[in-house]
């Protein structure tokens, strides 16, 4: 089995591709999926202990749990050793169903895999990416989105060109749907030797 690793900075258009994966019948563990649930199951016992402010209705509230994390790096830390291993839980399990069913390719959306160290948990990895004038466009255009935040979000993110230049493939989503499909449908040919290498 092939573990490919998607990954992208925020506005690159990761999670739109992420599906196209999906669609073409490549299993994707969505880190960001795998989050909101917890948040609404496992991890709200422990996040509630180290953030009560961040616990509404019995779930974690996500934009409560961002203002207490925002700009302090230790209760930011504290958070990371509560949701990571969940996280890694949660991708345990998908890696091992599908390698027990013989899945010859899966995919791992993991936004920050680099900033985590993550390339050593997949085989190969693809990077999500658009021009900066682009990204900052989209992610400005999101609800509640502030240039301060913004940035506070690229400061903690490997620049793009970074993550273009260690990846395998790159997959330009600024050039639309139907190109970044087409670059997803070859990805799938050269890992699983369905199509022109």
């Amino acid at each position: 089995m092939i573990i490919l690793g998607l990954t992208g900075s925020i506005g690159m258009g990761k999670s739109t591709t992420a599906a196209m994966f999906a669609a073409e019948g490549v299993p994707v563990n969505d880190a960001d999926a795998v989050v909101h649930e917890l948040y609404r199951g496992k991890a709200v016992a422990l996040v509630g202990a180290a953030f009560p402010q961040a616990i509404v209705d019995g779930i974690v509230d996500r934009n409560r749990l961002s203002a207490a994390v925002l700009g302090d790096p230790v209760a930011l830390k504290r958070l990371e050793a509560i949701v990571h291993p969940l996280v890694r839980e949660a991708e345990t399990e998908f890696l091992a169903r599908h390698r027990a069913a013989g899945t010859p390719l899966v995919v791992l959306d993991i936004p920050l895999l680099f900033e985590v160290g993550a390339e050593g948990r997949v085989d190969r990895i693809a990077v999500v990416s658009v021009p900066a004038d682009v990204q900052r466009a989209r992610v400005l255009a999101r609800p509640g989105m502030t240039v301060e935040k913004f940035e506070t979000i690229l400061a903690k993110q490997v620049p793009d060109a970074e993550k273009r230049a260690r990846a395998d493939f790159v997959i330009d989503t600024a050039r639309g749907l139907e190109p970044a499909r087409r670059d997803v449908v070859r990805i799938i040919g050269e890992l699983t030797g369905d199509g022109p290498a």
